[in-house]
């Protein structure tokens, strides 16, 4: 990051953040391509905020631990406040993405979301097990959008979890998924739909996607 960038993020996360957030990295011994930037860019962020700290784990010599956090590929970042929401970032997030991290640490920092009293009402009728996983790229004006919007679902309902995938990082997923556009959003392997849509929407694909 540009020092005239870190001093932007300074100020934001010195202005919005409210608890201390752990940000729990999981990497391997002979890091992958992209998780020595992984680590150099949270540990960067954790260095503007002192309610910020980074703690690294080796996915395979600590898979008792990614298991905990359920982690299954690499780079990953698990967003942790005073609990666990279940916010994910699978992949480096730079670019665009790096905005995700932000907003995913200032969220998880307050504990809930600023989304509207209707998003809030559908997530409420959530009492099923839901897994959201957005697959975004880092040239994605629009993915962090996407991707925020996930997140803030997951703090709002315990029921939900909430996975950011960069589709490069990743390519096996991607075509698994046929992912020919991002961001696409999966929701329980069986409701799917591409673009940035607007909260309502989306929370009732979620809402659909647990029943």
């Amino acid at each position: 990051m540009s020092e005239g960038r870190k001093e932007v993020i300074r100020r934001e996360l010195e202005e919005k953040m409210e608890h201390k957030v752990r940000i729990v990295m999981f990497t391997q011994e002979f890091e992958c391509d992209f998780c020595s930037d992984t680590r150099k860019l949270v540990e960067e962020l954790a260095g503007l905020s002192p309610k910020i700290a980074v703690e690294i784990f080796d996915f395979v010599a600590d898979s008792g631990k990614a298991k905990e956090f359920g982690i299954d590929k690499i780079p990953a970042l698990a967003i942790i406040g005073e609990e666990d929401f279940g916010v994910r970032i699978f992949g480096v997030p730079s670019g665009y993405e790096l905005r995700t991290l932000v907003e995913a640490v200032i969220t998880v920092s307050r504990g809930r979301s600023d989304l509207s009293e209707r998003t809030k009402k559908i997530l409420s009728e959530i009492r099923a097990p839901v897994h959201i996983q957005v697959f975004v790229s880092l040239t994605c004006p629009h993915c962090p959008i996407a991707a925020a919007v996930a997140h803030k679902l997951a703090v709002e309902n315990s029921m939900v979890k909430a996975d950011v995938i960069d589709i490069n990082e990743f390519p096996y997923l991607s075509q698994k998924y046929a992912v020919m556009g991002v961001p696409k959003i999966i929701i329980n392997e069986k409701v799917e739909f591409t673009g940035s849509f607007n909260e309502d929407l989306f929370a009732e694909h979620v809402l659909l996607g647990a029943y």
